[in-house]
């Protein structure tokens, strides 16, 4: 078991590059990105490549996240905010196909890097002031005083509203990378674990008597859930669970594992659903000046 389980996160340049004096070495993140890249692109060209009235397995998932992508930027930008669609749905898209392809044991997850998070963070919050003055001018300065707020309140609400505009790119790159990194460290101990957990020494014969316990009890569930609910069912399952990690407690971390990564697959999905909604929000903020669901009533 490793020491430390934040080894997996460290970067060591393959080939060390400079330019400008900048580090631009190519190391394990830099081809990951590559590579989700070269998936994305290739998954978006092959689904549309050969577009059918009866569309095919790959067609349709694509026509499903095209969709999604649709309905969120509908749903917090309005029609207006369509413009900015190929930029919602390449976020979008990347940041999925980097948190599920670092899942696979020997790649690596892009967005457990803070600098990538935060550049990604301050590259949206940088284009919604963009866009808030282009469209708005100095008038887009009035983000920063709610509406309905007296004129008494403002030399209050002015500093606290300049200070929730800029932690919001801080708050978008710090949940992205926190996640990714959390889950990543959790599932590394648990590997960890399985490998260095010693085997309890049990006898053969109590290992088989074990086993047909666990055999009895399986089949005796249904009888027990009968007679006292979904407690008496709940506890037979504790039991079994007992039983088996007496039996091979080694093995039983192995087990957690599988259940956090089947949950991890899940948090990529929505981590990455949680960046580009804000993402959308904080430019439909931009484009209205209100609050995102004000904003996008108004833009239809």
């Amino acid at each position: 078991m490793e020491s430390n389980p934040l080894h997996p996160f460290e970067l060591h340049p393959y080939v060390p590059l400079s330019l400008f004096g900048l580090d631009i070495s190519l190391n394990k993140a830099v081809i990951m990105m590559w590579v989700v890249i070269a998936l994305a692109a290739g998954f978006l060209y092959m689904a549309g490549r050969q577009r059918r009235l009866v569309p095919t397995r790959l067609q349709s998932v694509a026509e499903v996240l095209v969709e999604f992508i649709r309905s969120m930027i509908l749903d917090t930008m309005g029609e207006k905010g369509l413009r900015f669609f190929p930029f919602v749905a390449t976020l979008f898209v990347f940041i999925l196909f980097c948190n599920l392809l670092g899942l696979i044991p020997g790649t690596y997850t892009v967005t457990s890097q803070i600098v990538v998070t935060g550049a990604f963070a301050l590259f949206v919050y940088g284009l919604s002031i963009v866009v808030g003055f282009a469209l708005h001018g100095l008038k887009f300065l009035q983000i920063l005083i709610p509406p309905g707020t007296p004129f008494w309140l403002l030399p209050l609400m002015v500093p606290i509203e300049l200070v929730s505009q800029l932690a919001r790119p801080l708050s978008l790159a710090v949940r992205l990378f926190a996640n990714m990194t959390a889950g990543h460290t959790i599932l590394a101990v648990l590997f960890g674990m399985v490998v260095s957990i010693p085997l309890i020494p049990v006898a053969p014969a109590v290992k088989i008597a074990l086993l047909v316990l666990v055999a009895l009890m399986m089949a005796s569930r249904h009888r027990v859930f009968a007679k006292a609910g979904m407690l008496g069912l709940v506890g037979v399952y504790f039991l079994i669970a007992v039983l088996v990690s007496v039996i091979w407690l080694r093995w039983l971390p192995f087990v957690f594992t599988i259940a956090i990564n089947g949950l991890e697959v899940a948090i990529a999905g929505i981590q990455a659903y949680i960046f580009t909604i804000l993402t959308c929000v904080y430019l439909g903020d931009a484009m209205t000046l209100h609050g995102h669901a004000e904003g996008a009533h108004e833009a239809r």
